[in-house]
């Protein structure tokens, strides 16, 4: 799961080195034309979702219904855990350009290559390792260090005077995120085996929530602080915060069904 999922940060860096190629060669001004090439992969996945075989999560009659699912406490838990997924990760991303740009004083180019496209490559680097070494660590214990890494990287890069200090918190942060989005999905269907399709829907659908709400809070908080994007991402450690809590209690509720 780690590893499939490193191929969509491999895909967002080579948006961005595509982009800022394009945009370097013909100009910011033929923004819409690079619109219409990057266009061009969501329609070849057309074919791909109309012809790839999709195989049953769990045989047909055995999986939770949705009324069945909003009923666990369990399942709650796991969408805490999957919004605060997605807006530790969104938040970063979706700022680290502004970010470097404001901190570094940069221009837009060097901010997107300093930025999100340093954070997507640092993010594919951590599923990529997981992927490798996921039977030798504890999925739960990997989580809860990557959240506390993570609220680390918010803390730096939101209160270090020094702009390479604020750089490289952006940077590792896409190394900390790297794990929550699949860790999550994996935890869920291990502790949830019936949930079936439509708890990996209402997972997805957490997950995007955080990854909306995040970076508007963030954006929202520095328009009210005068500009200030570090005051949005210092408010936005709440995320990775609560995700260390929910690994907590989800540990602890494992543990006294266990013995």
């Amino acid at each position: 799961m780690s590893l499939l999922h490193s191929f969509y940060c491999w895909g967002a860096v080579g948006v961005v080195l595509g982009s800022t190629l394009f945009f370097a060669v013909f100009g910011i001004e033929n923004w819409k034309i690079l619109t219409l090439i990057w266009a061009a992969i969501p329609f070849v996945n057309i074919f791909n979702f109309i012809t790839c075989p999709i195989e049953r999560l769990v045989d047909e009659g055995e999986s939770m219904r949705p009324s069945q699912l909003v009923k666990l406490p369990l399942f709650w838990l796991l969408i805490l855990l999957m919004a605060c997924a997605g807006a530790s990760e969104a938040s970063m991303a979706q700022w680290a350009s502004a970010f470097t740009e404001s901190a570094m004083g940069v221009s837009k180019v060097v901010g997107d290559l300093a930025g999100p496209c340093l954070f997507a490559a640092f993010m594919g680097t951590s599923r990529i390792l997981y992927g490798k070494m996921s039977k030798k660590l504890d999925l739960n214990k990997t989580m809860l260090a990557c959240g506390i890494l993570c609220a680390i990287c918010y803390l730096t890069a939101s209160l270090s005077a020094l702009p390479i200090l604020g750089l490289a918190g952006c940077a590792l942060c896409g190394f900390s995120v790297g794990i929550m989005w699949p860790g999550t999905i994996s935890i869920s269907s291990g502790k949830c085996p019936g949930g079936g399709t439509a708890m990996f829907a209402f997972l997805a659908l957490a997950g995007d929530l955080g990854a909306t709400v995040g970076p508007t809070m963030v954006g929202g908080i520095a328009e009210v602080a005068g500009g200030d994007l570090q005051t949005g991402l210092l408010i936005a450690t709440a995320f990775p915060l609560i995700l260390i809590l929910g690994l907590i209690v989800l540990d602890r509720k494992f543990k006294k069904k266990k013995s």
